[in-house]
C-alpha cells in the first residue's frame, strides 16, 4: 500500500528530460522555472497545495541530473552554480526548491562510494526522469543518528522494516533511499522503490513552515530490496569525501533564497505600500531615513552570505579536483559552516525586519508575508547553526576536523 497523497495521487511514470549539458544553461533553466513557480508559491503555501505539476515540471527541465559525471552523461556542474540553482529556486517558492534537495545529497554520497556499475544504473535513472527522495530519520530516539530500521536477509530475499520521517520528497520520488542495519549491526543505505509492496508514503507533515515539501512519515513493511542498491556506508565511516559539505551547500542556498525573497518583498511593501511614519518628516516610506538604512544594510548582509557561499562552493569545486584527504575535506566542511551561518542569519533576520519596514499592514493575511518568516524559521532548524560556530571555533583553535556526517 503506498498513501501517497490524499486524493490518490503517486509519482507519475519517468519520461526522459532535457539533457542540460552546461552551467549556463543549467542557471538560464533554474531562471524560466523560478520565474513560474513564484506565481503560485504563496497560494501553494497558505491552501498547502502540493506541487505536483511543478516537481513534474522541474524533472522534465533536466535540472535533477545536473551534478551527474560527464562520463555519465550528466553536465557536471560546479557546484557554485549547483548553490545558485537552489537559490534561484528557492527565492520564488523554497518549499518547492527544497523538495530535490536529498536527490542531490544522494547523488553525492553516491560518487563516494557507489561501484561503477551502481552509478551507471542510477545516474542513468536519474537522466531518465527518475526522482529520487529521503526516507530521514527516526522519531522518539535518543539521536537522529540512531536507526531501528532493520535490513533482514530472508530465504526470499533483502527485506526492510521501519518507520522514518523528515521524509522530504519521499512522496514525489521514484526511488526512496533510507539508513537501516544490517544483520551484522552495521549502517547501510537502502534504495527502496516507491511502488514496492510495503511502503507506505504519508503525508502527516505538519509544520508552520516549509508546508509543502511534505516531509512526513515513510513505513517500511518487509518491503522487498534489491541488492545492488544497497550501499555500506558503514565501509566508508572513516574514509574522507565531500558529500556532507555538498549536503550542507544546499542547505545554505535553500536558506540565502529565502532570505533575497523576503528583502525583495520588504522593498517592494516599502516602495508601494507602506507609509511614513509620522515623526520622519517626509512623505514617502522610501524617504525616510530609517528604513534606507536598515535596507542598506539587509542588502549589504544578503550579498555577504551570497558571496561566502559562492565562495564555500568554489572550495569544494576545488578540493574535489585532487584525492581527497581528511584535511581537504575538513577545509570544505569549514567553508561551508562559515556560509551556513551567514544564510541562517540573514534569512532570520530579512524575515523577521520584512515588517519592521513595511509595517502592520504587511501582516494581513491576504499578503501572506509571514510565510517567509515561518519558512527560514524551519528550514534553518535543520542543524543547529550554534554548532557551526562550535566546529570553526575547535577547528581554529586547535585544528580539530569536523565530524563526518551529513550536517558538515
Amino acid at each position: 500500500m503506498t498513501d501517497h497523497d490524499p486524493a490518490g495521487r503517486r509519482p507519475s511514470p519517468p519520461a526522459r528530460p532535457h539533457l542540460i549539458t552546461s552551467d549556463q544553461e543549467a542557471l538560464e533553466v533554474a531562471s524560466r522555472l523560478a520565474e513560474r513557480f513564484v506565481l503560485g508559491a504563496s497560494e501553494r503555501d497558505a491552501r498547502r497545495l502540493l506541487p505536483w505539476d511543478e516537481v513534474d515540471e522541474y524533472t522534465a527541465s533536466g535540472l535533477g541530473g545536473i551534478t551527474i559525471p560527464k562520463a555519465f552523461g550528466g553536465a557536471d556542474v560546479s557546484n557554485v552554480t549547483l548553490a545558485k540553482v537552489f537559490e534561484i529556486l528557492c527565492a520564488a517558492d523554497p518549499a518547492l526548491g527544497q523538495i530535490p534537495q536529498n536527490q542531490f545529497g544522494v547523488l553525492a554520497l553516491l560518487k563516494d562510494m557507489g561501484s561503477d556499475a551502481q552509478k551507471a544504473r542510477i545516474f542513468g535513472d536519474v537522466l531518465n526522469g527518475f526522482r529520487i527522495g529521503n526516507a530521514g530519520p527516526e522519531k522518539k530516539t535518543k539521536s537522529v543518528a540512531v536507526s531501528t530500521t532493520i535490513l533482514r536477509s530472508t530465504a526470499g530475499g533483502l527485506r526492510l522494516t521501519g518507520r522514518r520521517f523528515y521524509s522530504t520528497g519521499a512522496i514525489f520520488a521514484h526511488w526512496i533511499p533510507t539508513r537501516a542495519i544490517d544483520d551484522e549491526g552495521r549502517a547501510v543505505q537502502v534504495w527502496a522503490a516507491y511502488d514496492a509492496p510495503g511502503v507506505a508514503v504519508i503525508d502527516d507533515w505538519s509544520s508552520f513552515g516549509q508546508r509543502t515539501t511534505a516531509s512526513g512519515s515513510v513505513e517500511f513493511a518487509d518491503v522487498p530490496i534489491d541488492p545492488g542498491l544497497v550501499f555500506p556506508v558503514w565501509s566508508y565511516a572513516d574514509r574522507p569525501g565531500l558529500a556532507g559539505p555538498i549536503s550542507q551547500l544546499v542547505q545554505a542556498s535553500i536558506d540565502l533564497g529565502i532570505a533575497a525573497a523576503a528583502v525583495g518583498d520588504a522593498v517592494a511593501f516599502v516602495r508601494d505600500r507602506a507609509r511614513p511614519w509620522v515623526d520622519s518628516g517626509v512623505s514617502s516610506a522610501t524617504d525616510d531615513p530609517t528604513i534606507i538604512h536598515s535596507v542598506g544594510s539587509l542588502y549589504t548582509d544578503l550579498h555577504a552570505a551570497q558571496a561566502i557561499l559562492y565562495e564555500a562552493g568554489e572550495t569544494i569545486d576545488r578540493v574535489a579536483q585532487e584525492k581527497v584527504t581528511d584535511a581537504s575535506s575538513a577545509v570544505a566542511s569549514v567553508a561551508v559552516a562559515e556560509a551556513k551561518i551567514l544564510t541562517t542569519e540573514i534569512a532570520l533576520a530579512a524575515t523577521e525586519q520584512l515588517f519592521d519596514l513595511a509595517g502592520s499592514a504587511s501582516t494581513r493575511e491576504a499578503h501572506n508575508l509571514g510565510r517567509h518568516w515561518r519558512n527560514a524559521r524551519v528550514h534553518s532548524l535543520h542543524d543547529p547553526v550554534r554548532w557551526k560556530y562550535h566546529l570553526l571555533g575547535k577547528y581554529e583553535l586547535t585544528g580539530a576536523y569536523p565530524a563526518r556526517h551529513q550536517w558538515n
